[in-house]
């Protein structure tokens, strides 16, 4: 499978990903599913300075990655899919079924959130929207950095 990682990162593309995940991975294709990216060409072209040259970026609507999922799960380019928020992550699975594993990266401090982890805050909302993926088989753990462990988020939630 081609499809190497869903990611939920709210800075997007940034040296987390590209340097410790991308020297892991070492994917051909970065794809930033963001409905407001999608639409905003000058987002865009702030977004292609972090992409490393030999990359390619793609930006997609949430409703377009979900579209896109089973060709880059097929292709032979190695893919990572970044999504910014836990709401575009279970719209996209939801579209998806292909989607069997999620990352959960950055998601910093805003509004309602609770500390799970120095790098990840949820809402209650969010966190039920995780449990309700996993409760569909979709296995989803934190993890900033390649080299760190995986927590699993039964263990984040309790």
């Amino acid at each position: 499978m081609s499809l190497d990682l869903v990611r939920v990162d709210d800075r997007l593309i940034h040296g987390q990903v590209v340097v410790g995940w991308g020297r892991e991975l070492k994917p051909d294709l970065l794809v930033l599913a963001d409905d407001d990216v999608a639409a905003n060409d000058w987002e865009q072209d702030l977004y292609r300075v972090g992409v490393p040259d030999g990359m390619e970026v793609e930006f997609v609507s949430v409703a377009g990655a979900a579209r896109s999922i089973d060709g880059w799960a097929n292709a032979t380019k190695r893919t990572i899919v970044l999504v910014s928020n836990i709401d575009s992550l279970a719209r996209l699975c939801e579209a998806a079924p292909a989607i069997r594993r999620v990352n959960l990266g950055g998601v910093h401090s805003q509004g309602e959130r609770h500390q799970c982890l120095e790098y990840l805050f949820l809402d209650d909302t969010e966190a039920e929207q995780l449990r309700a993926l996993a409760g569909r088989g979709i296995e989803i753990t934190a993890q900033d950095l390649p080299t760190t462990t995986p927590i699993a988020l039964a263990e984040l939630l309790g």
